[in-house]
């Protein structure tokens, strides 16, 4: 395991038992954000970096009890805490990594991505792994339950131009992995970037 993973596991397994009591107002924005990927009923969908499964419900509900929905993560306290909270009777859970996913090529509609961009060590070789998941015009999904100025303060420090995730920069990322995208929104209450897989 390489010490990237070894410091995330780190980091959210020691915050995975209070994590959806620091944050209980975030699911109509998971919700909401879900709903604007355009899931159908039936669709394969996978949650990377799904932390405590926060987004599976509403993942769930779009895709319908024919859909398949998983939810993917590195740290195995989190995935518990999923389990305690009863969301993998929403869609299967996996600890995995996402710069390795066990799953073929092209089998997937769409992935859902709350907050990984900024914890993902290789990020433009972690989008190509992603983006080989999921079929040729699936949907990418990069969420976070707060823009990034509000993130910035929550986390004590500035904003700066080469943040990973504004639109300049995370725009050139996700082409240069085989992502096309459609759109770019960062508003105090979310951040949501919607793209699409080239073929």
């Amino acid at each position: 395991m390489s010490d990237d993973h070894t410091r995330v596991q780190e980091f959210f397994g020691v915050r995975a038992a209070d994590w959806d009591l620091r944050f209980p107002d975030d699911g109509p924005a998971y919700a909401a954000a879900v709903a604007e990927i355009g899931l159908r009923e039936g669709g394969r969908v996978l949650d990377a970096g799904c932390g405590t499964g926060r987004a599976l419900p509403a993942l769930r509900a779009a895709v319908g009890p024919s859909g398949v929905v998983l939810g993917a993560d590195l740290t195995p306290e989190m995935l518990r805490e999923a389990a305690r909270a009863g969301r993998d009777r929403e869609g299967a859970l996996l600890l995995t990594d996402v710069a390795a996913l066990p799953l073929r090529s092209s089998s997937l509609d769409a992935v859902f991505a709350a907050g990984l961009i900024a914890h993902l060590p290789r990020p433009a070789e972690n989008l190509r792994e992603i983006r080989r998941v999921v079929r040729p015009g699936g949907v990418l999904a990069l969420f976070h339950p707060i823009g990034r100025a509000a993130l910035a303060a929550r986390q004590g420090r500035a904003l700066t131009p080469d943040d990973l995730r504004a639109e300049p920069n995370l725009r050139a990322l996700l082409t240069g992995a085989g992502w096309r995208m459609t759109s770019y929104a960062d508003e105090d209450t979310r951040f949501l970037v919607l793209a699409v897989r080239e073929a």
